[in-house]
């Protein structure tokens, strides 16, 4: 397996932040994603390295492993057990000639003797190559972006999905938010040779089309008011997910009023018959095209109100 180096992939340094990464992998994703670049090879072929790259570097687990041994990464496991150390110096060149005939291209730069080489290598693989491929190895984390709208969000649901050329279906609790992830377990790519699954991350995309603004469990909405129950009193109706609830005014509301509907926000994620609150705001809707008597009765408040004064 040649060495790929995923930082230089998704265009990071190796001192970059989760963020920085998955900043980076939304935008090269984008760009040579398939459905985009339609009979490109060479977009396809970005497309799926961008893919590993991002595998690897949004899992801090499999980044460590993959900062300390490189293109053997996944047999960190086996390397720590043995007790080898990538970063100690050696001469390459003299293990080889002491084992000349043996492939040793994935222990570059260790530091063994004749016997500790001997002892890692049985250690390994039980005295020979030819039980190297008894070896477990656990599969590859995935990666994968779901979008929903916040009204989905909003409700318990399942949801198929394709992954890897897998269809797979899951349940999404009510609640989750936009940036989250969540882990399906042993659905990434398949173990060798009996070696556990690797897991199924998913990180959700929540687009907003509502009337409604989100923060954390809470909903935050504007709601109109006419004047005439604005000064007056009365009852308006206010949209929810839920539907539409009947709320009473306080006569001589002012316009940016708050009023807070308590449990009418946002369900708690994995809490049931939790819900955040919703807040409303008035802003007073002044009536239009005045007949010539509201006019005339327009007039005669303003007059008393002068008078008062």
């Amino acid at each position: 397996m040649d060495y790929i180096d995923y930082y230089k992939v998704l265009d990071v340094t190796k001192s970059a932040t989760e963020a920085d990464i998955k900043k980076a992998y939304r935008k090269l994703a984008r760009k040579y994603h398939p459905d985009l670049n339609p009979n490109d090879k060479e977009a396809e072929k970005k497309f799926k390295e961008i893919n590993e790259a991002n595998e690897v570097l949004s899992n801090p687990e499999n980044r460590k492993k993959y900062d300390k041994y490189g293109k053997d990464w996944k047999h960190a496991d086996e390397f720590e057990k043995a007790g080898y150390d990538p970063n100690q110096q050696q001469n390459r060149q003299q293990s080889r000639s002491q084992y000349s005939g043996g492939d040793f291209s994935g222990f570059e730069g260790g530091d063994f003797s004749g016997s500790d080489f001997s002892d890692f290598f049985n250690s390994m693989y039980g005295g020979g190559r030819s039980s190297r491929s008894q070896s477990k190895y656990r599969g590859q984390d995935f990666n994968a972006e779901l979008e929903l709208d916040l009204k989905a969000a909003y409700t318990t649901h399942k949801q198929n999905l394709t992954v890897n050329g897998k269809n797979i279906r899951i349940t999404i609790p009510a609640g989750v938010e936009n940036g989250q992830v969540i882990k399906i377990p042993n659905h990434g790519g398949p173990g060798v040779n009996g070696g556990q699954n690797g897991d199924l991350y998913i990180t959700f995309i929540i687009a907003n089309n509502s009337d409604f603004k989100r923060e954390g469990n809470n909903l935050y909405a504007d709601a109109p008011l006419d004047l005439y129950t604005a000064i007056l009193g009365g009852e308006t109706h206010i949209n929810t997910f839920d539907g539409k609830v009947k709320i009473k005014v306080p006569a001589e509301t002012q316009p940016g009023t708050k009023v807070k509907l308590k449990g009418k926000g946002f369900p708690v994620y994995k809490k049931e018959n939790e819900f955040g609150d919703l807040y409303i705001t008035y802003s007073i809707k002044l009536p239009t095209k005045l007949s010539d008597k509201e006019k005339e009765l327009f007039e005669e408040l303003a007059k008393l109100r002068n008078h008062e004064k």
